[in-house]
């Protein structure tokens, strides 16, 4: 009589499966699988304008210091108030600190503190007469970005375009290769914005009462482009 090696048997189906299961993992790749990317820019003038004013402060008393620095934050944000409107122009105050100063014996021997207030939109040119309307603060930095609906409208525009190129570029290929046709396999599409590097303003000096010193602008422009990238199937009879 026959004795069957159940435990043998079964480690054989498992190994079958095993490399059954392994051949098909590592099935060779597709020849007619071809991958690639098509792009579309456009230039769009940058519509939001940022400015940052800034101020410090320093003493031996911190309360003074604090004092000193909530004084000048509220006469800037009263200027600034004059002119805000939801979208056009916005305000509200950024970073405001306090630290002691030490001694190079480690002691603490005085305060410094720093106040903030941001200011961006669409209305440049009131943005930019605050730079000269707001006396007790200097400017810190400044620069032009693009706002969300100037960049959507920007993308919307050149999104089909990119396409377009993507089908036309599957086209051309896969003539070249000597197929007939494609068929779109898997694509993805993406969108950026060029951003140039802000300038950094050197603090402008205190504007005396009833200077009217406009900061002068030029928002330049920004370069958005949308990239379609993707792979297709290329067939030998044109579907």
């Amino acid at each position: 009589m026959q004795t069957i090696n159940y435990r043998a048997a079964a480690l054989a189906l498992f190994t079958l499966a095993a490399f059954s299961s392994h051949a098909q993992a590592v099935e060779p790749p597709r020849r007619d699988l071809l991958s690639f990317s098509a792009s579309a820019t456009t230039e769009v003038t940058r519509d939001v304008l940022s400015l940052a004013f800034s101020t410090s402060r320093e003493g031996t008393d911190p309360n003074q210091v604090q004092a000193a620095l909530r004084t000048a934050l509220d006469a800037a944000l009263t200027e600034a108030r004059k002119v805000a409107k939801p979208g056009q122009v916005d305000v509200h105050t950024g970073n405001f600190s306090l630290y002691p100063r030490y001694s190079p014996k480690g002691g603490i021997n005085g305060w410094q503190g720093q106040a903030e207030l941001l200011v961006e939109g669409k209305d440049t040119v009131a943005i930019a007469a605050l730079s000269g309307r707001i006396a007790t603060m200097n400017i810190a930095r400044s620069g032009f970005q693009l706002s969300r609906e100037a960049r959507a409208k920007a993308e919307a525009q050149v999104v089909g375009e990119a396409i377009q190129r993507f089908r036309s570029l599957a086209g051309d290929y896969a003539r070249q290769f000597g197929y007939a046709g494609y068929a779109i396999g898997e694509v993805s599409v993406n969108t950026s914005e060029a951003m140039p590097s802000m300038p950094l303003l050197r603090a402008k000096a205190m504007a005396a009462p009833g200077m009217d010193d406009a900061l002068p602008i030029e928002a330049g422009r920004a370069t958005v482009s949308v990239s379609v990238s993707g792979s297709v199937v290329m067939n030998l009879v044109n579907k």
